[in-house]
């Protein structure tokens, strides 16, 4: 076998292990998407390419009269842009007085962030309960963006300062000898370099809330308040009146949003996450 031969093998074989996981990936989502074109409300009966298909559902979801399903999307936009907005303006100032400065109980906040961030935020949903109540947040989309920001915060320290790390502290020293100030450092000349890795936190910091259901479903007691996942839950949990086929529907206008993020930080997403990831 010469080598040309070898190289269409290996080539044809890496298409089809391509093909074969985007066909894993593809598949759920092309039921989704089907699923939320049937006329009926039953999961049983629907296929991938529905015979009869209808916006019925998506009409019901967009008719504030039948369901809050646009004030459940605008609740959710606000929280996740408020978290994606507080975590990388507080995410930034940590990370870079983390990669910047020498001071005392610096390694052991570097220590806590790393242990920190090795728990999930559903482990602590009692004490998060508690200090909702406590600080009056309970049913609130404020005390939801506090704990998301909080939540954000460990992890992405670590991927950002990892990232600040392979700027040159050339660069602030020369600013200093031209007598800029730490702030004017920050802003002037880090951040602008820092763009890759802030993209990356901000679109994890944008897609963590949006998608959560546990701490939303926890937290949140009125309709009005509710978020996507909650809002969509309460179709399906009614064991009589489940409406599963308007639940695919207003799941796949959830993609919206995440994709437009992801489309807008796509060329900073790779370089960004790799450097923040594997710097140190």
């Amino acid at each position: 076998m010469n080598i040309k031969t070898q190289k269409i093998i290996r080539l044809g074989l890496s298409y089809l292990v391509i093909g074969i996981m985007f066909a894993i990936i593809l598949y759920p989502v092309a039921w989704i998407i089907g699923s939320s074109f049937n006329p009926g409300q039953s999961l049983s009966g629907t296929t991938i390419i529905p015979e009869n298909a209808s916006l019925k559902h998506y009409k019901h979801l967009f008719n504030p009269e039948e369901t809050p399903y646009l004030k459940w999307y605008l609740n959710s936009i606000i929280v996740s842009l408020s978290t994606m907005l507080f975590t990388v303006i507080s995410v930034s100032l940590i990370a870079y007085a983390f990669s910047r400065y020498r001071f005392f109980g610096r390694k052991y906040g570097l220590m806590t962030f790393l242990i920190l961030q090795m728990i999930p935020n559903f482990a602590a949903l009692i004490a998060i309960y508690v200090l909702a109540y406590r600080f009056n947040l309970l049913d609130t989309l404020r005390g939801l963006i506090l704990i998301y920001v909080g939540g954000q915060i460990p992890l992405n320290t670590w991927l950002m300062k990892g990232y600040l790390d392979t700027i040159p502290k050339e660069l602030d020293e020369s600013a200093k000898i031209d007598g800029a100030g730490h702030f004017r450092i920050f802003f002037q000349i880090v951040l602008p370099l820092a763009k890759p890795i802030i993209a990356v936190v901000a679109l994890f910091s944008f897609i963590a809330p949006f998608a959560d259901f546990i701490i939303a479903s926890i937290l949140l007691r009125t309709e009005d308040r509710y978020t996507l996942p909650v809002g969509l839950f309460n179709l399906i949990d009614d064991q009589f009146g489940a409406e599963f086929t308007t639940f695919a529907a207003g799941s796949v206008l959830i993609a919206i949003p995440i994709a437009l993020l992801f489309l807008i930080f796509q060329k900073y997403f790779v370089s960004g996450l790799t450097a923040g990831g594997t710097k140190g």
